[in-house]
């Protein structure tokens, strides 16, 4: 009798230590569960802010195009009249804006290295244009050794693409800085010093980028294209009465 008593209290003990042991495995297989969900969710989050701000930017564009077409109504009908060359430039930069728009609701941790470093290579382009008009010749900026495989460290490819491009900075504000002007001229130079300007802030902020800005990196730049693009509008009519 005694020895039945002592197996029964045995088999308890053990299914009681049986139990214990399984319980810190199954709470820590619902805390693996609970925080893929956490991580899924965050995810969700994050998209659903991401969405949130293209179609935030998209209305603001939707905005832009109506104060756009309303200058052009004003300048048709010959009461105002536009800088030279700026009805083009704004022309195109709407059209161009609308597509960074667009290409910002596509771009992911993949692929925003390679769209930012096409469109700051486009902007710089489109400086060295206005630069080149207004300056005469502009010499090429000193050859630095940028030639970074896809696979180095992104460090790598941020830092020989930074250097790069200050390269081609420093060239503008010197082919800028020996022209002489006055009038409307002399506007569209400082016009253009600022474009230069803001591109090495850019550049100043790209220096000090990681991978995890991908986004807010993106979303900024297409956002100061935006008021670039306003801001050129606003000045479209440039207030001077058209010449009989």
């Amino acid at each position: 009798m005694l020895f039945r008593s002592i197996v029964g209290i045995g088999a308890v003990v053990l299914a009681v230590g049986a139990g214990g042991c399984n319980r810190p495995a199954q709470e820590t297989r619902d805390e693996a569960k609970s925080d893929a969900a956490k991580v899924v969710d965050a995810a969700a989050e994050a998209q659903r802010q991401r969405d949130a701000e293209v179609s935030r930017l998209n209305e603001r564009l939707a905005g832009i195009e109506r104060d756009y077409a309303a200058k052009n109504e004003q300048l048709a009908a010959g009461k105002k009249t536009a800088t030279g060359g700026l009805i083009e430039e704004v022309q195109e930069d709407v059209a161009n804006v609308k597509k960074a728009i667009a290409d910002l609701g596509t771009t992911t941790t993949d692929n925003w290295w390679d769209r930012e470093e096409g469109a700051m290579r486009r902007a710089a382009d489109d400086v060295g244009d206005d630069v080149k008009r207004l300056a005469g010749n502009v010499p090429e900026p000193a050859a630095v050794a940028t030639d970074t495989p896809a696979t180095a460290p992104f460090t790598s490819r941020r830092d020989a693409f930074v250097t790069e491009m200050k390269g081609r900075v420093n060239t503008f504000r010197n082919a800028l800085d020996g022209v002489k002007a006055k009038g409307p001229r002399e506007t569209e130079v400082n016009d253009a010093k600022a474009r230069v300007d803001k591109l090495a802030a850019d550049l100043d902020k790209l220096a000090t980028a990681s991978p995890d800005d991908w986004w807010d990196v993106t979303k900024d730049r297409v956002e100061d294209y935006l008021d670039r693009v306003e801001a050129s509008i606003r000045r479209l009519d440039d207030n001077r009465p058209k010449a009989e």
